[in-house]
């Protein structure tokens, strides 16, 4: 939804005598004199506040021989309500996938030195993850490495290759077949 249609939306409705017409007419539909008359407003001040509404779509009218019934647009409030519920929970997501990077970055730091080693295997698993997630950023989808050309990536990072290869295996990151090492789609990963 656009966000200019929003902001409008809850303008027009941030109104005290306007949110109590749409009170009552979420009671049911009214003419424009008994709404006057059940909120003690003169009948111009109540068509003024009805055509807001109208132009955002929250009343809609019809007519009844020579009376004018106006009815509450439920599926319009229903639907700007579901908008800025919307709205905020981006909002939310944002601020959980911000918080988890900054928490990785946190991890990746402690446990990295500047130049790229791994200091020590974290023994918190979520940690542990993390870190194994960053060493593995520099191989390729699809491709399959040798055991020894795997080793040599590893050392890069960690002296001790075959705790990380294993770690590879054990959580799903990689696949092995007759010394032949592979990476899983990420689905198949280890879960933190």
């Amino acid at each position: 939804m656009q966000l200019n249609r929003l902001v409008s939306f809850y303008k027009t409705i941030g109104d005290p005598t306007r949110l109590r017409i749409i009170k009552l007419l979420a009671e049911g539909p009214l003419h424009g004199q008994a709404i006057a008359g059940k909120l003690g407003l003169t009948p111009p001040t109540i068509t003024h506040h009805l055509n807001k509404l109208r132009e955002v779509n929250i009343v809609y009218q019809r007519r009844d021989g020579n009376t004018i019934y106006f009815y509450l647009n439920e599926s319009v409030v229903k639907h700007y309500a579901k908008a800025l519920a919307d709205l905020t929970e981006q909002n939310e997501v944002k601020k959980e996938m911000k918080e988890a990077i900054t928490e990785r970055q946190k991890v990746i730091e402690n446990f990295f030195t500047n130049d790229g080693r791994l200091k020590n295997i974290p023994a918190q698993r979520k940690k542990k993850l993390i870190v194994l997630e960053h060493m593995l950023k520099g191989l390729q989808r699809g491709r399959k490495y040798e055991e020894k050309e795997l080793n040599e990536y590893i050392k890069r990072f960690y002296d001790d290759y075959a705790t990380i290869r294993r770690e590879f295996i054990i959580n799903n990151y990689m696949y092995r077949e007759n010394g032949i090492y592979e990476l899983n789609p990420e689905e198949m990963w280890a879960k933190i």
